[in-house]
């Protein structure tokens, strides 16, 4: 080969080399653990906004971080997003530091310390009630409420085993309750019906098939926002704030543009749009929810209960195998 062709050959390479990485930082690859709305939602604004692709990779927070974790020697992910605190808190390993834009607003039980992840939404545990079949003024105003044996078969709940949510409903109510947390939960179990899905929950209270439901608040508003008679309930006794949140994939191929979707889907305006779409209540403190669909109560104007989320994460085998012997003796 001539050498006026071998430096033509390696000037294409090289051409055909930084197209590659133009290319690679045009993308970033989502792990997400939310709802196919949801994500098409942000993916599309995202790209919209900064001409980024957004390749999506759906399905349950466990698995996803197992996935996470077989891939660490070569990364194919950038984000990983929609998934708890404690799975986030448990995996940081596998998270690169990045300390997002306006990070201060979310306050910092809400992110790492060292900025491996942030949050981006709290989900708050609350009681449903379909105001049709169960008057407003005639439900419970808490979780002890629930045990009166009046409601035996009208409260719908998630089998813990298929919900984290509804597992840490079970261990928030007996964390509470102290040394009659488990006898009450026992009460508690016994008033409900068990179903497979949250959306069972949140159907079968919206339909009318329940009068109450155990839930999850974003579930509550949108079946009101959607002309359902269903009304939230913030218990007088107290919940608790579920944080999800979004890290950056340590290693992942798409390092920069991975920056910009974290400062993207924190973003004030984006968390605002969340909220009205989706109800979604923001991790950062500086929306004014009063002005913004579903009405939600500020954080700081809800009970909030002392919850130990890694101690209970850390039992959960032993934990689930309890509420199912309970749930199989009360039915």
């Amino acid at each position: 080969m001539s050498t006026r062709r071998m430096f033509a050959v390696l000037a294409a390479m090289a051409v055909m080399a930084l197209g590659g990485v133009a290319h690679a930082q045009n993308k970033v690859v989502v792990y997400s653990a939310n709802d196919a709305n949801l994500d098409r939602f942000v993916f599309d604004g995202f790209t919209k906004a900064t001409g980024i692709t957004v390749e999506g990779v759906t399905a349950g927070s466990g698995v996803l971080f197992r996935r996470i974790a077989s891939e660490k020697e070569k990364p194919l992910g950038d984000i990983i997003w929609g998934v708890s605190r404690a799975l986030l808190q448990t995996n940081k390993a596998l998270l690169a530091p990045y300390a997002a834009k306006d990070k201060e607003t979310t306050p910092a039980d809400f992110r790492d310390p060292g900025d491996l992840w942030i949050g981006t939404n709290v989900h708050l545990l609350v009681i449903l009630q379909n105001t049709k079949d169960l008057p407003a003024a005639e439900g419970p105003k808490g979780w002890s409420d629930l045990l009166d044996p009046k409601w035996k078969g009208k409260v719908a709940f998630t089998d813990p085993a298929n919900s984290g949510s509804a597992y840490t409903n079970v261990t928030m109510l007996v964390q509470s309750w102290g040394g009659d947390g488990w006898p009450k939960m026992t009460k508690l179990l016994t008033n409900t019906k068990v179903l497979n899905r949250s959306t069972l929950v949140f159907q079968g209270v919206g339909n009318g098939e329940f009068p109450l439901g155990m839930s999850l608040e974003y579930a509550g508003l949108q079946w009101a926002a959607g002309g359902a008679p269903v009304k939230v309930i913030y218990p007088q006794d107290g919940t608790v704030a579920q944080m999800e949140g979004v890290g950056i994939i340590r290693g992942g191929p798409n390092a920069e543009a991975a920056k910009k979707f974290v400062d993207y889907i924190t973003s004030k305006p984006v968390r605002e749009e969340i909220v009205r779409k989706f109800f979604r209540r923001p991790a950062r403190q500086d929306l004014d929810l009063s002005k913004l669909p579903g009405g939600m109560p500020a954080l700081k104007e809800v009970k909030l209960l002392t919850y130990d989320e890694a101690g209970w994460t850390q039992k959960r085998t032993e934990t689930l195998q309890k509420i199912q012997d309970i749930v199989r003796s009360t039915r």
